[in-house]
């Protein structure tokens, strides 16, 4: 299986890289710069002195020496301690002070120089403790520095831990001002796992077209010798699906140098030049590591054409990004030694100045694979599942025309979901066609429809299948159902022998003939028309809008293209009013003919429809074989 990307190891880093060797370890700075954090730390250490000078001085009063000797004349005197002229002493009741704030218990007094009044023998006769420790126990130095210290320490924690979260919640924007950002530590995998041309399959012909830039980052002497100066960019341009991020690690990987992979809507924020300052960091990166490559995907979300009457916010963001991007790869800068690969499945709506040679000197096709393609895949995307010996991938691969790289790894997984839950110890072929035919059909919804309605629509299903067998040159039916997937309450499944790359005229129509048998089939049985058709018209109207605005097919409209290929252009200012109106009835003459085409086809073979209905009504489901023996059809053309 393909390794999986890598993940970014900072949220402010939009690329993520491989490969590449570790930076040394950045300068750790205190937030607010050491200064700050000095004198913050003598202010909070002044103010705590002050606050423990202050209660160390609470607690214990200072009495007058006469009120010390009434209170041991009174016998009130439990010890005491004395060091010179200072007496620390202790009460054995609590007695009032002198000057009325409270009482106390604890005392310090001073003993007058000229006082003869035998305190020792006023002490002994009352039996007072003399002790030889502070009766008053004061803290040690070392107690007093770390309390002090104690709040200054917090203050610097929540300092800290506050301009922390601000900088990770203003991100690269303002959050880069309050702090500086680290270089970005690259990702690297383990050893001997990095993507290569090993792991694609089905796409050899853009593989042959990469490999000249998988040689010049080898032996980029050898072409410099020549004169030859190594590619600026190349661009993958193909369906969401076939690969174009694959092929791009794949470069890396067979070539060995650093890869920085990146989504370009990634760059984008609503701080203006943001996008562009991420842009200079990760070529300055990839640049410190050359030769490298910097794969940017869907760079149709900042490369589209400029000019289109761009606003405010993002729209400037946008373009200001994609300045950066050109500047950095031609511009007056340079690149040296670093190759942007870019994928993006609308290479039609690009800034000309990012496919113009000398930025993406290379546009690379990237298509669906055919079916030894397929058959490629699906051997390396089933390299870890235990298969059972009945498993023919090459089988598989006819049944599944058009799907992509990542359809077939789906259509993989949902085999393997459908063998554990089966308990079978291996993949079987009967758990891939069934994985198969939920990728294709939809998953079983368990729906129990009225007999009325269950009869209609296995009509519906045998008036969409006969047409099939009957016209010639249509695609083979391979599954009629009648049990509800998806959104459909039946489904007739019919697909290549093999693929196909041009279709005629007439196996377009022939298509539209297939789409209206099931609306034809309940007119002709049951004279009525049901909202069952919904899907079926959607395909006869796309296909009868193609044939007549883009591929010429109508004497009327000629040969000329009157409707955009693009879906997202504005359908009404693609022609004149005139040749759109004579496109809408082209397209209904169409229309109109294959729809009596098809119900005069039912009526002459309303037996076999008949019998088709009855064996569908028996089985809710035919495969292939069962179908035609029912319509009593044999299929001329069917593989040995």
């Amino acid at each position: 299986m393909a390794n999986p990307v890598p993940p970014r190891d900072r949220t402010d880093q939009p690329w993520r890289s491989e490969g590449a060797p570790p930076p040394p370890p950045p300068r750790r700075k205190m937030p607010g710069g050491w200064i700050g954090l000095v004198l913050t730390a003598l202010v909070v250490y002044l103010i705590a002195n002050l606050l423990l000078s202050f209660f160390n001085g609470v607690g214990e009063p200072t009495i007058p020496y006469t009120e010390f000797s009434k209170q041991v004349t009174a016998g009130n005197v439990s010890k005491i301690y004395s060091k010179g002229d200072a007496i620390q002493g202790q009460l054995k009741k609590k007695a009032p002070a002198p000057d009325g704030e409270g009482d106390y218990t604890k005392f310090k007094t001073q003993r007058p120089a000229f006082a003869d009044d035998k305190l020792w023998d006023e002490l002994s006769r009352q039996k007072v403790t003399v002790t030889a420790q502070p009766v008053v126990q004061e803290r040690s130095f070392l107690a007093n520095l770390l309390i002090s210290l104690a709040p200054m320490a917090l203050l610097v924690l929540l300092w800290v831990f506050i301009a922390r979260r601000m900088g990770a919640a203003l991100g690269g924007g303002l959050g880069g001002m309050l702090r500086p950002k680290p270089p970005p530590r690259p990702v690297e995998l383990e050893p001997g796992k990095r993507t290569t041309f090993e792991d694609v399959a089905g796409i050899d012909e853009v593989k042959g077209e990469l490999d000249d830039v998988v040689d010049f980052l080898k032996n980029p002497q050898v072409y410099r010798r020549m004169g030859a100066r190594m590619p600026g960019g190349v661009l993958l341009a193909g369906p969401p699906g076939t690969g174009k991020t694959l092929l791009a690690r794949a470069v890396a990987g067979e070539a060995g140098v650093p890869f920085f992979s990146a989504s370009a809507s990634e760059f984008i924020e609503m701080i203006v030049g943001v996008g562009a300052s991420r842009v200079r960091e990760l070529f300055a990166e990839a640049r410190k590591v050359a030769p490298a490559i910097v794969f940017i995907d869907e760079i149709d979300t900042i490369g589209r054409a400029r000019g289109g009457g761009a606003g405010m916010g993002g729209h400037d963001e946008r373009e200001q990004t994609l300045n950066q991007i050109l500047t950095e790869m031609d511009g007056f800068t340079g690149s040296e030694g670093v190759i942007v690969l870019a994928a993006t499945n609308r290479a039609d709506v690009l800034d000309p100045a990012l496919t113009r040679p000398g930025r993406f000197d290379r546009v690379v096709q990237v298509s669906p694979p055919d079916r030894a393609g397929r058959e490629a895949i699906l051997r390396i995307h089933t390299r870890e599942i235990p298969l059972a010996d009945d498993v023919d991938l090459g089988r598989i691969a006819g049944a599944t025309p058009g799907m992509t790289g990542a359809d077939l790894a789906n259509l993989a997984n949902e085999a393997v979901l459908l063998a554990v839950k089966r308990k079978q110890p291996a993949v079987t072929q009967s758990a891939l066609f069934d994985a198969l035919e939920k990728v294709q059909l939809g998953a079983e919804r368990p729906l129990v429809m009225p007999e009325e309605e269950r009869r209609r629509t296995a009509y519906h299903e045998s008036g969409h299948a006969l047409l099939g067998m009957l016209k010639p040159g249509a695609d083979p039916v391979r599954k009629v159902t009648i049990v509800p997937r998806g959104r459909a309450l039946g489904v007739t499944l019919s697909t290549p022998d093999a693929d196909k790359y041009a279709y005629t005229e007439e196996y377009l129509r022939g298509r539209i003939v297939g789409a209206l048998g099931g609306m034809a089939a309940e007119h002709v049985v049951y004279d009525v028309i049901t909202t069952g058709s919904e899907s079926d018209l959607e395909q006869v109207t796309q296909l009868a809008r193609g044939m007549v605005g883009r591929w010429g097919m109508s004497q009327r409209v000629g040969r000329l293209t009157a409707i955009p290929g693009d879906p997202q252009q504005p359908y009404g200012l693609a022609a004149a009013p005139a040749t759109l109106d004579t496109v809408d009835h082209e397209m209904r003459r169409i229309v109109d003919e294959c729809y009596e085409s098809a119900c005069r086809q039912l009526r002459d073979n309303r037996d076999r429809l008949d019998a088709l209905a009855t064996a569908l009504l028996a089985h809710e489901t035919l495969d292939e074989d069962a179908a035609y023996r029912a319509a009593g059809i044999a299929r001329l053309d069917k593989d040995a």
